[in-house]
């Protein structure tokens, strides 16, 4: 059993203000190994303290100087993927190959997109040329709460720690308790680099105790959170207290839109592949494959097959299969999701209720697609969280983009079409934060966040950077 039951606050691990143990659980064998504690208000108030007298110094530190400290960040992440890697593993069940090729180097690859966009963002400029002596000065917010996710874990870090820390402020980061050990780790490393005390804090605990601490407290001037739309409402009323900043990425039901002149192996078995990816466990993922109907029937066949040969598997042996679901809520949550599709008359074509055969324990569930579907059935408008996928047909363009825009959510939008002309117009009729197209990747330094109750505020790039900035005009 691993025994991690303190907290990093103010540049050092000390124990919390209560004891309250609280076991972080292997998702593929249902056993508790290791432990955490969970925290309480007292303890946000003491990271709060070391993180607002922090920021009177670094809040004023060159650019330079934490550009450097950035690097040594990232070449002691480097040096410690592997246990990073395994960390996420164990955690949160993703597939040890996953893990060390997307999860712990997606915390990597946003370090290293922020040190670019860093070293050349301008923190103060002219208002124009017209206007010289109008100065527009970019000052980091303050001290900001953190709230971040089991899902991605080293993904939603990256992306809110560094831009947060490159702008000059402080932060208190709350992972989840479900999947908090890469965050430990990822704490030891930021302490190996040498990052001033107060500057980076970690307390863990569950949400609707130290969340909501961290969300309504006075001193606290910004939160950034991803999770949930429900429990980002909750951070957002916890926060109106004070008016502070709340930047949000939350849940997705994203449709992939495939036409009739598409490549259409290719993108069936793209968009499966990215609906599985991570046990389906993305907030941006394809959920909703809409496929123009003259070639729906064979788009279906194509899936059931695809389907039917993904292997599901223990998350610490190597390969490319699918790992279990992160907790038994969530696999509660799923079944009973394929349960009301199969009730509402969606015809199952791949996988459906129960775990995989050969699995007696473990939070695996069966790769599942849905044939059949309209747009007002329970699957096709909550977002599941796990390896399902809906097809749905339509006749036109026009009911394409009304499909893919019938949802509250509008994080990601995909689409797949030989049309280079099709492609670019539907893109802008789709209302969601990003649109790939044909497979298409989003580019380094690429905003990352959604319309509507998929979020607000831009991850990433610039966009990641301005989040934590306010923004001051000093004239003369």
């Amino acid at each position: 059993m691993i025994m991690r039951t303190e907290f990093y606050i103010d540049g050092t691990w000390v124990a919390p203000m209560a004891a309250k143990p609280l076991a972080v659980i292997n998702p593929a064998t249902e056993e508790a190994y290791a432990t955490i504690s969970a925290g309480a208000s007292g303890d946000i108030d003491k990271a709060v303290a070391a993180a607002r007298k922090a920021f009177e110094t670094w809040s004023r530190t060159p650019k330079d100087e934490r550009v450097a400290m950035i690097e040594k960040i990232v070449a002691v992440y480097r040096s410690r993927m592997e246990e990073m890697a395994d960390a996420i593993s164990k955690e949160m069940g993703a597939p040890i190959r996953l893990a060390r090729d997307a999860q712990a180097a997606a915390g990597l690859y946003h370090m290293e997109a922020f040190l670019n966009t860093l070293r050349t963002f301008t923190f103060e400029h002219a208002l124009d040329a017209a206007n010289p002596q109008e100065k527009i000065v970019h000052e980091p917010i303050g001290v900001c709460g953190l709230i971040t996710p089991w899902n991605w874990p080293m993904n939603q870090i990256a992306l809110k720690v560094i831009p947060a820390i490159a702008t000059g402020c402080t932060v208190i980061l709350k992972p989840s308790e479900i999947a908090p050990m890469s965050a430990m780790l990822f704490a030891e490393i930021v302490d190996e680099a040498g990052l001033p005390a107060g500057v980076f804090n970690l307390v863990n605990g569950e949400g609707h105790i130290v969340g909501d601490a961290l969300s309504s407290h006075p001193d606290v001037d910004m939160m950034s959170f991803t999770g949930s739309t429900r429990a980002g409402m909750a951070v957002s009323r916890s926060a109106a207290g004070n008016v502070k900043r709340v930047s949000l990425e939350l849940g997705g039901k994203s449709p992939n839109i495939v036409f009739a002149d598409a490549d259409l192996e290719d993108a069936i078995g793209r968009g499966l592949a990215h609906c599985f990816q991570n046990t389906g466990q993305s907030c941006n993922a394809p959920t909703r494959m809409l496929v123009e109907r003259p070639v729906y029937d064979q788009a279906v066949k194509l899936a059931a097959g695809i389907a039917a040969g993904y292997v599901v598997g223990d998350p610490a042996k190597d390969g490319d299969h699918i790992g279990p679901l992160v907790s038994d809520v969530q696999f509660n949550k799923v079944q009973q999701l394929i349960e009301t599709g199969i009730a509402e008359g969606a015809t199952l074509v791949a996988g459906g209720p129960g775990r995989p055969d050969g699995f007696d324990r473990g939070y695996f569930v069966r790769p599942t697609v849905f044939a059949g579907v309209h747009n007002a059935m329970t699957i096709a408008q909550e977002e599941i969280f796990g390896p399902v996928l809906v097809m749905i047909p339509f006749d036109t363009e026009d009911e394409a983009v009304g499909i893919a825009n019938d949802t509250p959510y509008g994080l990601s939008g995909y689409i797949q079409t030989g049309s280079p002309e099709k492609a670019q117009r539907v893109a802008r009729r789709i209302r969601a934060g990003m649109i790939q197209i044909n497979g298409k990747s989003r580019a380094p330094g690429s905003p990352f966040g959604g319309f509507k109750q998929s979020g607000n505020g831009r991850e990433g790039g610039k966009w990641g950077l301005e989040d934590f900035l306010e923004v001051k005009a000093i004239s003369g």
